[in-house]
């Protein structure tokens, strides 16, 4: 995948009008949705071509479009909740340089998202930059630090299970 998907963007936006659809400019739809959202298999098949066929198909109308411009404040509260984690110091080390090597993307946009609903369900095409999806990773990493194992029990395993 592109370091950048303006270029996309603007392809998807041009196709969209050339088709006739209406573009309303959202938010990203995917994690409000939970359960009703269904996601389009962007590995698989990676042309919004055919996500916009799918559209019309079902009769839609209106096509959301968000595109996610990348801000060094992401990198900024990473590296705060990274020093902060509960790690070795050559993975906070390792994860510290290539949050370092990240900022170069900034004002990059690094996810382009198209949804539509049909029904109960929304339907989402969503096309993020390797590098973002390498950094959503680095964030669930430093997250995942904080969580205690599943197996660990309160009181150094003393407890009784009588």
């Amino acid at each position: 995948m592109k370091a950048n998907l303006e270029q996309l963007q603007r392809e998807i936006l041009t196709h969209l009008q050339d088709r006739g659809l209406a573009i309303f400019r959202s938010f990203p739809r995917g994690p409000e949705l939970g359960a009703d959202a269904v996601y389009w298999d962007t590995e698989s098949f990676p042309d919004y071509r055919d996500f916009v066929t799918a559209a019309e198909a079902t009769g839609a109308k209106l096509i959301t479009v968000y595109g996610r411009r990348f801000t060094s404040e992401v990198i900024e509260d990473a590296m705060e909740h990274l020093a902060a984690a509960r790690m070795e110091r050559e993975d906070r080390r390792t994860i510290e340089s290539r949050l370092r090597d990240l900022r170069a993307y900034e004002g990059f946009l690094c996810q382009v998202e198209l949804s539509f609903s049909h029904g109960r369900r929304t339907y989402i095409f969503d096309q993020p930059t390797d590098w973002y999806d390498e950094l959503t990773e680095l964030l669930e990493t430093i997250e995942d630090s904080f969580s205690s194992p599943a197996d660990e029990r309160p009181l150094g395993g003393f407890y009784s299970n009588n």
